[in-house]
């Protein structure tokens, strides 16, 4: 069994090195090495998930962050990976997913910052003002980057 870890771990150290070297096929091999020795690497499917949507597979993306999720539900690059794609697409699942990262990860403010930037363009200003004072209370630097709209409220 620790055999079959370290094997793991070295495919998938290798995957991103690929993935970083611009080797999308080799990285994809190894992840599914990975996933043969061990069908619940979450690592392993948000590998492909990336490898997916940087190739513009985006049903295919969508469907390995999600087994990513389902195997750890807070898995916060699955979360985030998957809003961003979503966010054009199915802005409610996109909104969704930025919520659970917040309450993953309360002190993100980047994520607070798309969360309330998503929940303006679907006019939902209260809770958009909301997730921007978390943003700001966490990082006052984004400040400049809330929506003119928001700003005073958001700095009181």
């Amino acid at each position: 069994m620790a055999g079959t870890a370290k094997s793991a771990d070295a495919l998938l150290r290798s995957a991103l090195q690929r993935q970083v070297s611009r080797d999308p096929l080799g990285a994809v091999q190894d992840y599914r090495r990975v996933l043969e020795m061990d069908p619940r690497n979450k690592n392993a499917w948000y590998g492909l998930g990336l490898i997916d949507q940087q190739n513009g597979r985006m049903a295919d993306a969508r469907a390995n962050f999600e087994k990513a999720l389902e195997i750890d539900p807070h898995f916060m690059s699955a979360l985030y990976s998957e809003a961003h794609m979503l966010r054009a697409s199915d802005p409610d699942r996109a909104i969704e997913l930025f919520r659970r990262a917040a309450a993953t990860n309360p002190k993100a403010a980047a994520i607070h910052l798309q969360l309330g930037q998503l929940l303006a363009a679907s006019s939902r200003k209260s809770e958009a003002g909301d997730a921007f004072r978390r943003a700001v209370a966490v990082d006052h630097k984004l400040l400049s980057q809330v929506p003119e709209e928001f700003r005073d409220a958001v700095s009181r």
